[in-house]
């Protein structure tokens, strides 16, 4: 298998150099990733759909994830990440039809896994139905549709005083 080559950014988000993917998890370095979120609205009700990760996957098996998702390659640009959708959900989408929601700075620690995300995160309104969907085995074991209101309840609660 072939090195994955990432960009790396300092904490101002200035590119600082190029590293192997796992050299970028190893030593926590801030780097891109691509995000899109398919979204569709039913009868009034707004619909989330979620990716579930192959068990097989090193990072994350098993669990719910974003609809379509990857790191970006160090000669990648962001107009490059719509390549994610269709290798792990079949889904041809230009970038063109994404909405753009921002970057996101992500950062999870877990063991010898330092995960610092410049995630561009976007969101696509999907017409597709469950059979419109090829999935990647090795990435993606299942996809489920979940309301919006209840998914955004699965989010961290606030205290108010």
């Amino acid at each position: 298998m072939e090195t994955e080559l990432l960009k790396v950014f300092d904490s101002d988000h200035i590119q600082i150099g190029v590293a192997p993917r796992e050299e970028v998890h190893r030593l926590g370095h801030w780097h891109e990733v691509f995000h899109c979120w398919f979204a569709s609205s039913e009868a009034g009700v707004d619909y989330l759909y979620l990716q579930r990760r192959c068990a097989m996957k090193k990072d994350y098996p098993n669990l719910l994830d974003i609809t379509a998702a990857g790191h970006l390659l160090a000669h990648e640009s962001v107009y490059d990440g719509v390549r994610e959708i269709k290798e792990e959900i079949g889904i041809d989408v230009s970038f063109d039809e994404l909405v753009p929601l921002g970057i996101i700075e992500y950062h999870q620690t877990k063991e010898d896994f330092i995960d610092k995300e410049l995630a561009n995160v976007f969101l696509y309104e999907s017409a597709h139905c469950f059979d419109d969907f090829t999935l990647q085995p090795e990435e993606v074991s299942g996809m489920v549709k979940v309301v919006l209101n209840d998914f955004k309840s699965f989010g961290p609660k606030r205290r108010t005083k």
